[in-house]
């Protein structure tokens, strides 16, 4: 049965779940912006990019050798999860989701066989959904269910174990990535970015005004309270328009020319400010620009990408797998060879090392340094200068036993 419609017969007999805390879960997907920042958009973009060159294949692995099945689910993993986006667009979707909400869903579409006594599946699509509201309900058997409200009123309920649920900084809430509400925990991220945006502004100001006045002329009359107002609004008027660089004031009549010297902030304190909203998403400037050595760029994939990678391998694999399919060796895993980042002399390195080791076919090798495969490149060469560990003892009595004979003729 569609997985769409076999949580919906009989919702009315559910109840809500009953959290630890005596909590109701009912959980908005609505947070503070903090995504007006162009550096949090910036940061979240590197990282969405990066995981968009993932490669997640269906594998298995039996007796230490792993093979990649043909399979229902590589096949949609290869060409795209759904009917609207590419495997690239899926990934990046879900990463924003993830970002901006803490919580990210993915529904797998699949059909259920049993004909063979176990529940064999056939998936036919992955969906990322953005709800504007979720329940956690439980129906008459205990089984947890989890209900998605979008804006246009609809609403559809799922089995828990059959929703793929992302989070992220899952800690004090029970069900929910975020806060204790199931919320972004944002709350010091905005604070710098408040004083961010405030010091921007002020430097705005300051650039402006220092551009725009040229001189001070004393006007020879004294005015009153209004009168002040008034030339304080034409003179904020002025400035703002850029039309004027003369700036009327009260007393005598005299004109003295001002020299632009305004005092900006300084660079330690700016550099401060941005760095703190960098090192929240674990992303450095040198990756930020594009302009990062191999090295800092494994830092970052260690430190932002790389858990990721883990928590997707492991997520997806609970998720897509019956348990007996997970007991035989069957696992969602996601290869990063696309994330290439390596300088050429890096490149070189690698395919001396694991070219000399046999690890690599020709078409590998030429994959690594960014050429088109060739007829018959599946060879793969070894250097003479190695052998088999288990071959050594052998080899090495076998020359005992020659230099002996040598030394009694």
């Amino acid at each position: 049965m569609d997985v769409l419609r076999r949580w919906s017969m009989g919702r009315k007999e559910s109840k809500w779940f009953r959290m630890l805390n005596g909590g109701i879960p009912v959980f908005g997907q609505f947070g503070t912006n903090i995504y007006a920042s162009d550096m949090v958009q910036n940061c979240i973009n590197v990282i969405a990019t990066e995981m968009s060159k993932l490669q997640p294949r269906h594998i298995k692995t039996r007796e230490n050798e792993q093979t990649v099945p043909n399979g229902n689910i590589n096949r949609l993993f290869r060409f795209g999860p759904n009917p609207l986006m590419t495997t690239s667009e899926f990934i990046e979707k879900k990463i924003w989701l993830l970002m901006m909400n803490y919580n990210a869903f993915i529904v797998p579409i699949f059909d259920s066989d049993y004909s063979t006594g176990i529940e064999r599946r056939t998936y036919r699509a992955l969906y990322p959904i953005n709800p504007s509201r979720v329940e956690f309900l439980q129906d008459p058997t205990g089984e947890l269910l989890i209900r998605f409200f979008f804006p246009s009123g609809v609403d559809f309920t799922f089995r828990y174990a059959d929703v793929i649920h992302l989070r992220k900084k899952f800690s004090v809430n029970e069900l929910m990535g975020g806060g204790a509400d199931g919320q972004p925990d944002n709350a010091a991220l905005l604070k710098v970015l408040q004083t961010n945006h405030a010091l921007s502004q002020g430097l705005e100001r300051a650039a402006r005004i220092n551009a725009a006045i040229q001189g001070i002329l004393k006007v020879n009359t004294v005015l009153d309270d209004d009168g002040m107002r008034a030339e304080r609004d034409r003179f904020v008027k002025l400035v703002e328009s850029g039309e004027n660089g003369i700036l009327p004031m009260d007393l005598k009549g005299e004109y003295t020319s001002v020299k632009g010297d305004a005092k900006f902030i300084d660079k330690d304190t700016l550099s401060f400010l941005q760095q703190s909203i960098l090192n929240w998403f674990s992303v450095s400037l040198p990756i930020l620009t594009g302009e990062f050595t191999d090295d800092e760029y494994q830092a970052f994939y260690e430190k932002a990408l790389e858990p990721l990678v883990i928590y997707f391998g492991q997520k997806y694999s609970k998720v897509l797998f019956t348990e007996r399919e997970l007991d035989v060796g069957n696992e969602i895993a996601w290869y990063q060879r696309d994330m290439n980042y390596l300088s050429t002399n890096s490149k070189i390195n690698i395919l001396k090392t694991m070219g000399e080791q046999g690890l690599l076919t020709d078409n590998q090798k030429l994959a690594l340094l960014g050429y088109p495969p060739i007829p018959g490149g599946d060879r793969i060469t070894q250097s003479l200068n190695y052998i088999d560990v288990k071959l050594i003892n052998q080899y090495q009595m076998q020359n005992k036993s020659k230099a002996v004979t040598e030394d009694e003729k």
